[in-house]
């Protein structure tokens, strides 16, 4: 049995989940999401939570049981409370403005690169340093989280670039000079 998709999923009361034969809709405060079960596996909902159960043990099937408990999972978070990422650019003269709905970043190159938010995906700035992506979507976010630190990967040696707010990169040493020439 699947440990991941054998746990309840918890419906908080601003949430209402509906079922039309194989999909699920999911409303909240934040807007809606819907997702297609795939065959082999079957969700009951009650009034306050939502089981994931599989028809057989086809190898296949297995995966989608703890995949579909998980998406149904993050639908329920993203529409109560809504995922977010943070970026920060290190480097000088790196910086982020957002501008409408887009986001125009200088990060070294000789223009500036403008990212274009998806429908459902809000882009902000904390300060010019410090990009903050969110949405209800979670695959959304983390997408469009990576298109923008693939704008300008952290290099190893000086630690220049995007990247995640916490993440760390192991730095490298830089040529080191030659001793007794």
């Amino acid at each position: 049995m699947s440990l991941i998709g054998s746990k309840a999923i918890k419906i908080p009361a601003s949430v209402t989940v509906n079922q039309a034969d194989s999909l699920i809709t999911v409303k909240g405060p934040k807007g809606e999401l819907s997702y297609s079960i795939p065959t082999g596996t079957t969700v009951t909902i009650e009034a306050d939570a939502i089981m994931v159960k599989r028809k057989n043990d086809a190898i296949q099937t297995k995966a989608n049981h703890g995949l579909c408990r998980s998406l149904l999972q993050n639908m329920v978070t993203g529409v109560s409370d809504g995922f977010t990422k943070k970026l920060e650019m290190i480097g000088t003269g790196y910086r982020a403005k957002k501008q409408g709905n887009n986001l125009s970043l200088s990060a070294g190159y000789s223009h500036p690169v403008i990212i274009e938010a998806p429908e459902g995906i809000n882009l902000d700035t904390e300060t010019e340093t410090i990009i903050v992506v969110s949405g209800i979507d979670k695959q959304m976010v983390g997408e469009v989280a990576a298109k923008i630190r693939a704008v300008r990967k952290p290099e190893p040696y000086k630690g220049k670039g995007i990247r995640y707010q916490g993440e760390v990169i192991r730095r490298k040493a830089g040529k080191a000079t030659k001793v007794g020439a």
